[in-house]
């Protein structure tokens, strides 16, 4: 019992250390990438003995320290206990969130099998929803607790933002439940670890013969499920093109314009966490997870019939690589939008979520439920 507790305590510090870490190195990769974009230098002052690792020592060291050391101001009618309550919500909530992303399949200790996820959970995307949908109330407390009408006019904001979009997000994910018939994530990576032509009867003998030797990864079997997902994530991360609870030219910085030092430190950090919690999701459902292409657990077996064997570290080495490089592009790829599209009018971002994600997903949903029944 002991030794059991001890691997699960190891697992989520691994993972907090890869999320803590990732968010951190978001934050350095958004200046310096911005400041590629609009050809700056960008972050590059501070340097311990010389070394400024190109904006790193600014980013990991000399930022946090500075937030660390500032005054931890409070307006003077605001509440205090709720002012502090919101930014441990915010950051809160996208840690966990996490537990539930398996980063491997498992690692075979002699006789102990350790499944590479924290918390092994049958209902793993309602946790997920369940969980994520609770950081907007760290917005709308730390708003209210502000006293500010520009605070708590970005957490109104914030809070029909995330309604909007929750929906549509939920509905998107339906498609991948009902293809793999599971709510566990790790079940779900697992599933995708076939191919396409297994999951098809005989009878569809064209679709085995062309499309039968992909991966059955969620992208190959719900392309629209994924393009409504990721764009619902990237409104759940209140990040441009959907910032509009911080509108910095509209409302100073939205919800947490009375916050400095700590505080909005941890609301930075919740935000970058936000996005690498994103990335975990997509991959999970939608790319494979750990997933390699054709690799099983005893090594390489591939479609035409050759096969590599591996031993089981290596095995285990290529499965956590491969999940941590499709999280860390498409933490990217959200950096990377964050300063390609201008900002939606809030009346573009509403019609976006209700008039067409909405009914898009409903569409998939029925269409897939077609396809499943017609193949059976």
């Amino acid at each position: 019992m002991i030794v059991d507790i001890g691997i699960v305590a190891v697992k989520a510090f691994l993972v907090l250390f890869m999320v803590l870490n990732l968010a951190g190195i978001l934050g350095w990769i958004e200046r310096k990438g911005s400041a590629l974009i609009q050809d700056r230098i960008g972050a590059n002052r501070a340097s311990v003995f010389g070394f400024a690792g190109m904006g790193l020592i600014n980013t990991l060291i000399a930022d946090p320290l500075k937030f660390l050391t500032k005054e931890d101001f409070v307006p003077p009618e605001g509440d205090k206990f709720l002012h502090t309550l919101a930014p441990c919500m915010t950051l809160f909530t996208a840690l966990v969130t996490f537990a539930v992303i398996p980063f491997g399949d498992v690692l075979v200790l002699g006789e102990r099998v350790i499944n590479l996820q924290v918390a092994n959970l049958n209902i793993g995307i309602l946790y997920v929803f369940a969980i994520g949908s609770l950081g907007v109330y760290g917005i709308v407390i730390g708003a209210w607790a502000s006293n500010n009408k520009f605070s708590l006019m970005g957490a109104v904001r914030g809070s029909a933002q995330m309604i909007s979009y929750e929906v549509a997000m939920g509905l998107s994910v339906i498609g991948i439940l009902m293809v793999f018939g599971t709510l566990e994530l790790q079940e779900i990576a697992r599933g995708q670890g076939t191919l396409i032509r297994d999951m098809l009867p005989e009878s569809a003998g064209f679709l085995r013969s062309t499309v039968g030797r992909l991966p059955a990864w969620g992208i190959f079997l719900q392309p629209l499920a994924f393009l409504l997902f990721f764009t619902a994530a990237v409104a759940e991360t209140k990040r441009i093109p959907f910032d509009l609870p911080e509108a910095e030219s509209e409302l100073v910085a939205g919800y947490h314009v009375e916050y400095s030092g700590g505080k909005f430190l941890m609301f930075f950090a919740g935000e970058f966490a936000e996005i690498v919690t994103a990335a975990g999701l997509m991959t999970t459902l939608f790319f494979g997870g750990w997933q390699v292409p054709y690799l099983m657990r005893d090594g390489f077996h591939f479609p035409w019939g050759e096969a590599v064997v591996l031993p089981h570290l290596a095995v285990t080495a290529l499965q956590v690589g491969a999940f941590t490089l499709k999280v860390i592009f498409f933490c990217w790829l959200q950096i990377l939008l964050r300063w390609s599209v201008p900002r939606f009018r809030y009346d573009q971002v509403m019609r976006l979520g209700w008039k067409m994600l909405l009914p898009l997903a409903l569409l998939n949903v029925i269409v897939t439920a077609i396809v499943i029944i017609a193949l059976q």
